[in-house]
């Protein structure tokens, strides 16, 4: 099983950046992305969303 890690929206996006700089097989999505929920999604939702 791969560990995936979403980033909350108003976090920097420069997080995920360098994250797959330093690891490239880490699975980082951004909400707001294309993979993942939408922004202003409510976290009630994400969490549906991640299971």
């Amino acid at each position: 099983m791969t560990i995936k890690y979403l980033l909350d929206e108003n976090v920097d996006h420069i997080y995920q950046t360098q994250l797959r700089l330093y690891k490239p097989d880490l699975v980082v999505l951004v909400v707001g992305g294309s993979d993942a929920p939408p922004k202003r999604t409510l976290d009630p939702d994400i969490l549906c969303w991640c299971e």
